[in-house]
């Protein structure tokens, strides 16, 4: 249990500090700034590479929802939810804190441009709402279970699955960062949150709630209905 825990804090550790990295540091760049579209895909990256790398030990949640999604699925012990969640947490926070001393070495850096944190209303990029967030969350976690419990299947392509959920994850930045700053992940959430403080902190219970509904659901929807359809393997090859 010990190498488990371990590799999901060290998973979401890579998460944090690749993705939110990313964010702080490279965003914005004068001159060659990485922007959306490259923040989107270093979340994807950490993703992908810590499923590869770490996924053969732990299952490479990284995510609290993930784990919550597994176990409504059925793929997840319930006696190991919380020990995994409160690895996950830790590792987000760790990578936050590196994050931290790594930009505060620069003369100009300053909290005060959110660290990343995920928030609404005026705290969101776009300027959306409480409302609007919510959905958003929920929607994009929901898809994201899904994705991660279908490329998983037993009838699923081997090998393939760190891959999918990869790029699952760079998709729903690109489509929520504007709303969100994207979460998803409520280790993510919590970890950026903890240095901003404030409105980082008081808004966090979105970040929790919202990804663990949609996750939940997802879960769910794929173990009562999805997950037990008998077919042939698609082989694309006529019949």
């Amino acid at each position: 249990m010990f190498s488990k825990l371990t590799a999901e804090s060290l998973g979401t550790f890579w998460l944090v500090l690749g993705g939110c990295g990313s964010a702080v540091l490279a965003a914005a760049f004068p001159n060659v700034g990485i922007g959306l579209h490259g923040v989107s895909l270093a979340f994807g990256l950490t993703v992908l590479s810590g499923a590869y790398a770490l996924g053969p030990i732990s299952g490479g949640h990284f995510n609290p929802a993930v784990s919550v999604g597994l176990w409504a699925g059925g793929r997840f012990p319930a006696s190991q939810l919380l020990p995994y969640i409160v690895a996950q947490v830790v590792g987000g926070a760790v990578g936050a804190g590196v994050l931290y001393f790594i930009a505060s070495g620069h003369a100009d850096f300053s909290l005060a441009g959110g660290f990343a944190s995920n928030g609404y209303g005026v705290h969101s990029p776009g300027g959306y709402s409480l409302a609007a967030a919510l959905v958003c969350e929920v929607v994009m976690t929901f898809m994201f279970l899904i994705v991660i419990l279908g490329s998983t299947h037993k009838r699923a392509p081997v090998g393939f699955a760190g891959l999918a959920i990869g790029l699952a994850l760079t998709l729903i930045h690109l489509i929520s960062i504007p709303v969100t700053n994207t979460s998803v992940n409520p280790a993510r959430s919590t970890a950026t949150a903890l240095f901003v403080g404030g409105w980082a902190i008081q808004q966090l219970w979105l970040f929790w709630l919202a990804p663990v509904i949609g996750a939940a659901i997802a879960g769910l929807v794929y173990r009562s209905v999805l997950e037990g359809v008998q077919e042939p393997p698609v082989t694309g090859r006529p019949a």
